[in-house]
């Protein structure tokens, strides 16, 4: 789709619309956003993967999860112990 030809004439017009110095502050600027969404990306699959952990070891445990509530068991758990109702 681009040839090379085409790719210079590009470059060629931007160096001159901006300049060399103003470029170079470009090209800085994008490789620092791009290396800083990287590291974003890295940092919350590796918060993922330790809150995945950490919820395998409560669940192996036997600790209630942080969605469950105590009365929420509680509840569970005196609907299986009352006896079923009967009409009459």
């Amino acid at each position: 789709m681009f040839d090379s030809k085409m790719l210079l004439v590009i470059l060629a017009i931007a160096l001159v619309i901006f300049g060399t110095k103003r470029l170079r502050t470009i090209g800085t600027d994008l490789g620092a956003a791009v290396k800083g969404f990287k590291q974003a990306m890295n940092d919350g699959e590796s918060e993922e993967k330790v809150k995945q952990l950490k919820q395998d070891a409560d669940f192996e445990q036997g600790v209630a999860t942080p969605g469950a509530t105590a009365s929420g068991a509680a509840v569970r758990e005196a609907e299986v112990k009352a006896p079923p109702k009967t009409s009459v």
